[in-house]
C-alpha cells in the first residue's frame, strides 16, 4: 500500500511540475524578457521536461504495460507504443496548429511551424529507430561473448547487456516475427509518404524565404496514411507470449494489486503530464530557433528527440533489466513509430506538413536504412534461438 501510495504520489508531482512548466516558465519565453533570461527558460523547460516529466512517465508506462498485457491479452509492446509516441504525436499537433493560427497573416511562418511539425514526427523515428538498433546489436554481442557487456562502452551507469542464455524468461520467435513485420509495414508506410509528397505535394510557388524546392503531404494521401496506421495497429493488437509467461510477468508487477480501471487512470494522467510539457517544450524549441537563427527544420529534428524519449528509455530498460520483456520492447519500439506516423497523417489532415527537398530526402533515407538495419539484428537475434 506504501508503494501504491508513493507510486500516486509520484505521478501527481509529475502532473504538477508540467502544469507548472506550462503556465509559469513558458511566460519567460515572451519577447519582453532578455535574450539571457529567454535562453534560460529554454534550457530549463526541455531539461525539466526531459529528464523529469517524460522520463518519469515513462517509467509508469513501463511498469503498467506488461499487467495490461496479461490481463487484456493485448500485446505489451503495443501498448506501450501508444503512450510513448504521444509525445511524438503532440509536439508534431501543436506546430500543427500554431501554422493554420499564423497562416492567414503569415504564409511564410505558417510554413515554417509546418516544417517544424513534419520534421518533429519523422526525426523522432530516426533516433527511436536508432537507437534500437544499438541496444538489439550490443544484446547481440553480449550473446556471442557470452558475457555481460556494457550498454555504452566506458559508461557504468547506462547499465550492463547480459547474455540472453542468463535471462530468466526470454522473447518468443513470434515476437521476433510480429517486430519484423512491423517494421516491414512501416518500410512501405514511409515510403509512400515520400514518394506521395514528390509526386502530388510539390509546392509551385513557395513562400519568401524558402530555399529549394518544397513538398507537402496533402490531405487526401494523410487520410489514406491514416486508415493505413489504424489497420496495422489493430492487426497487431493481439500478444504473442505464452500465457504462462504473461500470467509470471504479472505477478511480479506491483500494479498488478491495481484493477484495470485504475491502471488505465495511471495512463491517462500521464499523458495529460505529457501534452503539458510536449506543448511547453515545442514553444521553447520555437523560440531557441528565433534566437539562434537555426533553421526549423534543424530544430524540429531536434524537438523529435524530445518525443521519442519515452520509448528510447523503455527499450534501454527492457534491454539492460529484461524481465523477460525484450520481446515487448522490439515489437513496442517498431509499434511506435507506426503510431508516430498516424500523427504524422493527422497533422497532414490538418494542413500542416511540409519538408524542403533537401530534409525529405535525407530523413526518409535515414529512416528506410535504420529500419533496414534494425530488420538485420533482430534476424540476428531471432538466429541464437533458433
Amino acid at each position: 500500500m506504501k508503494f501504491i501510495k508513493s507510486q500516486i504520489a509520484q505521478l501527481s508531482i509529475l502532473i504538477v511540475g508540467a502544469i507548472i512548466l506550462r503556465f509559469f516558465f513558458e511566460g519567460f519565453l515572451e519577447e519582453s524578457y532578455s535574450f539571457w533570461i529567454r535562453m534560460g527558460a529554454i534550457i530549463f523547460i526541455l531539461g525539466f521536461g526531459t529528464f523529469f516529466v517524460l522520463r518519469g512517465t515513462a517509467k509508469i508506462i513501463e511498469e503498467t504495460t506488461g499487467v495490461l498485457s496479461h490481463r487484456t491479452k493485448l500485446a505489451g509492446g503495443m501498448l506501450q507504443s501508444l503512450g510513448t509516441a504521444f509525445p511524438d504525436m503532440v509536439l508534431g499537433v501543436v506546430a500543427a496548429l500554431i501554422s493554420l493560427r499564423v497562416a492567414k497573416t503569415d504564409y511564410g511562418l505558417a510554413v515554417n511551424y509546418a516544417i517544424i511539425a513534419a520534421a518533429t514526427t519523422f526525426g523522432s523515428n530516426i533516433y527511436n529507430i536508432g537507437h534500437a538498433v544499438w541496444c538489439v546489436f550490443r544484446q547481440n554481442l553480449a550473446n556471442v561473448k557470452k558475457r555481460g557487456i556494457l550498454m555504452f562502452p566506458l559508461i557504468k551507469s547506462m547499465g550492463t547487456v547480459t547474455p540472453i542464455s542468463e535471462h530468466s524468461q526470454k522473447p518468443t520467435l513470434k515476437e521476433f516475427d510480429t517486430s519484423i513485420d512491423i517494421l516491414n509495414v512501416l518500410t512501405l508506410l514511409t515510403a509512400v509518404v515520400a514518394i506521395t509528397m514528390v509526386l502530388f505535394g510539390r509546392v509551385t510557388t513557395p513562400p519568401p524565404g524558402v530555399k529549394g524546392d518544397l513538398y507537402q503531404l496533402v490531405r487526401p494521401v494523410g487520410f489514406v496514411i491514416l486508415l493505413l496506421c489504424i489497420f496495422a495497429i489493430y492487426y497487431f493488437r493481439k500478444s504473442e507470449k505464452e500465457e504462462s509467461r504473461m500470467a509470471e510477468e504479472g505477478e511480479k508487477s506491483y500494479y498488478e494489486k491495481k484493477s484495470t480501471l485504475a491502471i488505465f487512470a495511471y495512463l491517462v494522467f500521464s499523458g495529460v503530464a505529457i501534452l503539458f510539457a510536449a506543448e511547453t517544450m515545442i514553444n521553447a524549441v520555437k523560440v531557441f530557433s528565433d534566437l539562434t537563427g537555426l533553421p526549423f527544420v534543424v530544430t524540429g529534428v531536434f524537438a523529435g528527440i524530445i518525443g521519442c524519449l519515452g520509448e528510447m528509455i523503455v527499450i534501454h530498460n527492457f534491454t539492460v533489466h529484461p524481465k523477460g520483456r525484450l520481446g515487448d520492447a522490439i515489437v513496442g519500439v517498431s509499434m511506435d513509430n507506426i503510431v508516430t506516423t498516424m500523427g504524422a497523417a493527422i497533422v497532414a489532415i490538418m494542413g500542416g506538413i511540409f519538408l524542403g527537398g533537401n530534409a525529405l530526402i535525407l530523413i526518409f533515407i535515414i529512416i528506410l536504412a535504420l529500419n533496414t538495419m534494425l530488420i538485420w539484428q533482430i534476424s540476428k537475434l531471432k538466429n541464437y534461438f533458433l
